[in-house]
């Protein structure tokens, strides 16, 4: 891994921060608002927000795609929220309602929910459709990285 400071946008500001590799599990927080930058939750982005995490910052972000009205959706979305606890700090977890943002289930032509993608730095990684558990989500996220 490289020792150059990878950019973590802020859960809470969007702030930018640097944070050498080696410090990312160590609770690292924001220099702007000094909140904590990996919850263990997915985040909820939004087209407003959405490059940040996923092109600009130097995490790995894996988003499921879903809707308010599918039920395997609601299935997984406990066993996603389970796996960002395990896969935090190395990869991100976020989450992109399809109703509320077309635009960018239609950019990622999604056309099944859920739909999991894997991005870094604005790169797909993977793919994966259907529900999971969440033992499933760690295993096929970290089988996704580049070794």
């Amino acid at each position: 891994m490289s020792s150059d400071p990878l950019l973590v946008p802020c859960p809470q500001c969007a702030a930018m921060n640097r944070v050498p590799p080696e410090r990312l599990g160590q609770s690292p927080t924001c220099g702007r608002c000094h909140g904590v930058l990996f919850t263990g939750a997915p985040l909820a982005l939004t087209a407003t927000d959405f490059d940040r995490h996923a092109v600009r910052g130097g995490v790995p972000v894996l988003v499921d795609f879903w809707a308010p009205w599918c039920g395997p959706c609601r299935t997984m979305a406990p066993q996603f929220e389970a796996a960002a606890a395990a896969l935090e700090p190395g990869i991100r977890l976020a989450k992109v309602d399809t109703e509320a943002e077309p635009g960018l289930g239609a950019r990622f032509g999604i056309r099944s929910i859920p739909t999991m993608v894997l991005l870094h730095r604005g790169r797909e990684l993977g793919r994966q459709s259907g529900a999971m558990g969440s033992g499933q989500i760690v295993a096929w996220a970290r089988s996704q990285l580049p070794r």
